[in-house]
């Protein structure tokens, strides 16, 4: 565990933090539903050459105070001034990727690139919507069931945790809190002010953030590009484990070359 504090100071959270490998570091984000175990075998591929740091942060045990998509995005750039000498790339999928956009509008010297796979910030239908106090293991199994194209990779574990979890009122409020949050952030045009060289990676079938939202993104982000995965949901780095990985080694090594890179 490691104890980030806000830029106040005011407010401490213990985040688990996975750091592996070595190079170019490369800080993972999750989203609201997810941990860091759903990075490893995108990091397991690809930590021979950069160096992994997955950050997970207790999103649905926050205090009210930093329960929001800018309080998540204040401990995020806390822990990367705090834990890191060197800009990192952020790897975000869905609400990690929404506060990975945040750290880059306003924190753009410690972001050297950003992977956006699924993110939210712009268009996002979610089950968080219409999430129940004390929601049924099935409601749930066919909410978490949309996140991917092929159902076999979701896991019984996710569901029992998510079930567990959210049957708390506490942490169902806080989901809510927090997904309300990010849908009042919408990003708009403010995201022609990111310089950060990036690169969407989206599955054709997501149907929490479709591909009209990737589409839109491409199109405000001054220096992006977009890499489609055929047969794939809102989680390309589970359901495409090896692409993902390829296509993150790639714009790494993009990003090492480019002109007035040391």
């Amino acid at each position: 565990m490691i104890t980030v504090r806000t830029a106040d100071g005011r407010t401490a959270i213990d985040a688990r933090v996975s750091d592996s490998g070595s190079g170019t570091p490369v800080v993972f984000l999750h989203g609201l539903v997810g941990l860091n175990e759903h990075w490893e075998e995108v990091a397991s591929r690809v930590q021979g050459q950069v160096r992994c740091i997955m950050l997970e942060l207790p999103l649905l045990a926050l205090p009210r105070e930093v329960c929001s998509i800018t309080g998540v995005a204040d401990l995020t750039q806390q822990f990367i001034r705090g834990y890191l000498d060197d800009p990192a790339v952020l790897v975000g999928n869905s609400f990690g990727g929404h506060v990975a956009l945040r750290v880059a509008l306003e924190h753009p010297d410690i972001v050297s690139g950003l992977v956006l796979a699924g993110s939210s910030g712009l268009i996002e239908r979610s089950m968080v919507r219409e999430v129940q106090i004390r929601p049924s293991r099935e409601w749930l199994a066919e909410k978490i069931g949309e996140l991917f194209h092929d159902r076999a990779h979701m896991r019984e574990a996710d569901l029992d945790r998510a079930f567990k979890e959210l049957s708390q009122r506490a942490k169902a409020r806080a989901m809510v809190r927090l997904s309300r949050s990010a849908r009042q952030n919408h990003l708009g045009t403010q995201m022609r002010e990111i310089a950060a060289p990036t690169v969407l990676i989206w599955g054709r079938q997501d149907v929490v953030t479709p591909p009209e939202a990737a589409e839109q993104f491409h199109q405000l982000l001054p220096n992006s590009r977009l890499v489609w995965f055929d047969q794939c949901g809102h989680v390309p780095m589970v359901e495409k484990a090896d692409e993902f990985a390829a296509e993150l080694l790639k714009f790494v090594g993009e990003i090492a070359s480019a002109p007035g890179r040391p």
